[in-house]
């Protein structure tokens, strides 16, 4: 009988746009100041994307398309596609559909995958099912978001938070040992109270009166999310390491999902990890939902080394959390 192959991160893209929204223009556009979100949040900048008629679905693209020229893949040995994202081009078709035919992606199915913050750390394990079921080799994962899209710009508690953005892995069989060794994932749909869009759904579909009342925007109850996240990104990383045994010591990065400098530090701090084992591009990119993670893996790529222990770790709306454990392949 055969082992089952792991599924390896064998490539990683990335995309921002150009555009950058400072805390500085932000002072302009709502009561509050840099200092105040940088000490809160950790966030000095956040990326933009302005162009009109653009959409997740281009800036997903723009990371694939860095994968497929590393790897020199050709978009027809894609098998499947899975988009994590909040921000969907339209209700349907799903993005996922819309990314496979602008790259070109004619053998691939595809879907998204909605979990909000914790979208990438889904979707990365539903994608390594796939391999692991030996049948699929080739998948794209990709964590985007176009979060300007569902902010009020004039809500203070929301806009200084979000960014836009995409990440994207390729997924293979692993040739050794290394790849996804072990994920826990949670939800809890009792968050959904505290962060959530409350109209555009079957629950309460557009009308004058939601697009009045500013129902179709990112609200956050900040106080309940705050203590949530903290607890459950700091729990779920220190239980994923007792489970197989590890400490911080074995670990080379802790990978979170960027939200607030301050639940970074505590997951940190739960796992026994120095923050200089801890990726941070916050302060950059603010947060970009679901391309956090794989937006950090692009950062980092090149510190990364074969055989590395990663935690990924992730806090989401709804509530969704989890943290996934892999050994870097490359």
């Amino acid at each position: 009988m055969t082992m089952t192959k792991k599924a390896a991160i064998t490539a990683v893209g990335g995309y921002v746009p150009e555009t950058k929204l400072t805390n500085f223009d932000l002072e302009k556009m709502v009561d509050t100041n840099d200092e105040w979100i940088r000490s809160r949040t950790g966030i000095s900048e956040r990326r933009i994307l302005r162009e009109p008629g653009k959409a997740s679905s281009d800036m997903a693209v723009k990371a694939i398309e860095e994968i497929l020229k590393k790897k020199q893949l050709d978009p027809l040995e894609i098998e499947c596609i899975i988009c994590a994202t909040v921000t969907p081009d339209m209700v349907f078709p799903s993005t996922a559909n819309i990314i496979g035919d602008k790259i070109g992606a004619k053998n691939a199915f595809g879907f998204d995958l909605s979990a909000a913050c914790s979208g990438f750390l889904f979707a990365l394990s539903t994608g390594a099912s796939f391999i692991e079921s030996g049948r699929y080799k080739k998948i794209l994962v990709v964590g985007v978001d176009k979060m300007s899209s569902i902010i009020d710009y004039t809500d203070r508690a929301t806009c200084i938070i979000f960014g836009d953005g995409a990440g994207a892995v390729l997924l293979e069989p692993s040739m050794d040992e290394n790849g996804l060794q072990d994920s826990i994932l949670k939800s809890d749909g009792s968050g959904r109270d505290y962060l959530n869009i409350k109209a555009g759904g079957s629950l309460k579909p557009a009308s004058i009166e939601t697009v009045m009342a500013k129902e179709h925007y990112a609200f956050q109850d900040g106080q309940p999310v705050f203590k949530f996240a903290v607890k459950g990104m700091a729990d779920v990383s220190a239980e994923l390491l007792e489970k197989n045994n590890l400490t911080g010591d074995d670990i080379a990065w802790l990978v979170p999902h960027q939200a607030n400098l301050r639940i970074i530090d505590a997951t940190a701090n739960r796992m026994g990890l120095p923050m200089e084992k801890v990726m941070i591009n916050i302060q950059k990119y603010g947060n970009t939902t679901a391309a956090t993670i794989p937006l950090c893996l692009w950062d980092w790529e090149s510190q990364l080394k074969k055989g590395d222990n990663l935690v990924l770790a992730a806090f989401g709306g709804g509530f969704t959390w989890g943290a996934t454990w892999i050994k870097w392949a490359y």
